[in-house]
């Protein structure tokens, strides 16, 4: 038989142990950031864009968010040249809106964007912008070349600056413009942007006397600042921009449905509120 000592000394053992038990049900589950439920409700979309889809891309990424709570877009602006670069250095990228195909085939190379997914999603033309005061008396496209004046281009990397050499290339036969005009333009080039919303602050400062930027880049902050001279068909080049989704893209849904709403009657309309010249006809 157990002495009374004994039996109070198991007694107090069993109800320790008990308590523990009790103690370590009731105790809250520890979870850490790697095992945590994701939350789907949440995402940014991650978007680069050639530098002057800025306006229309931000009203369209506003309403895109407008319409998918807990999603934010993120934008990268910039020459669609540095952009490319960037994406085949293996930056973090959902989507990539080019201002021209070659830089797009840049970032197709890279063999993170599939060509098959690649659609055009909106046109643009070139103008010549000029400071709303107009120093230099520059009146005619011809103007361009008289001796003295100072130019701003955007590098011939860039689409824009591409576009603009492009156009001075057409001069070169057409009868309206004098032997020499392409070099003699050049010659006035008094500085290379690495992209186009640079070519028109700078002629909006006054810090140029001219410069060849999209028809778009005119907007309703910068119209009161600037006046242009239009760039007729015959010598101007319609500007085709592409866009496409990563492949390694962590938001491919998304991502589509951001392409599928810039693509839409409605993101179309507001492109083309903007000045660029819808894909769809509209």
């Amino acid at each position: 038989m157990q002495s009374p000592v004994i039996k109070r000394n198991l007694l107090r053992a069993a109800c320790a142990a008990l308590g523990t038990l009790a103690l370590a049900a009731c105790a809250p589950t520890t979870v850490s950031p790697s095992n945590a439920a994701p939350t789907s409700s949440s995402a940014i979309l991650t978007v680069y864009a050639a530098a002057s889809l800025q306006d229309a891309f931000d009203e369209l990424g506003r309403n895109f968010e407008n319409a998918h709570p807990g999603v934010k877009v993120a934008y990268n602006f910039a020459g669609s040249q540095q952009l490319a670069q960037q994406i085949s250095q293996g930056a973090p990228v959902d989507i990539f809106a080019s201002a021209n195909q070659a830089q797009m085939a840049v970032a197709i190379q890279s063999g993170r964007i599939l060509s098959a997914t690649v659609r055009p999603f909106v046109h643009n033309r070139l103008v010549v912008v000029l400071p709303k005061a107009n120093p230099a008396r520059i009146a005619t496209l011809q103007d361009l070349g008289k001796p003295g004046l100072k130019l701003v281009l955007a590098a011939k990397e860039v689409p824009v600056g591409q576009y603009a050499l492009g156009f001075l290339n057409k001069t070169a036969g057409d009868a309206a413009f004098p032997p020499g005009y392409k070099d003699a333009v050049l010659k006035n080039v008094v500085s290379y942007e690495d992209n186009v919303r640079s070519v028109l602050s700078k002629v909006a400062l006054d810090e140029a006397d001219a410069g060849i930027v999209y028809s778009t880049d005119i907007t309703r902050d910068t119209a009161d600042q600037v006046t242009r001279i239009e760039i007729p068909d015959r010598l101007n080049t319609i500007a085709s921009y592409p866009i496409a989704s990563l492949r390694d893209s962590p938001h491919a849904e998304l991502a589509d449905g951001f392409i599928a709403y810039v693509l839409s009657d409605g993101g179309q309309k507001i492109m083309a509120s903007y000045g660029f010249i819808p894909v769809n006809g509209k």
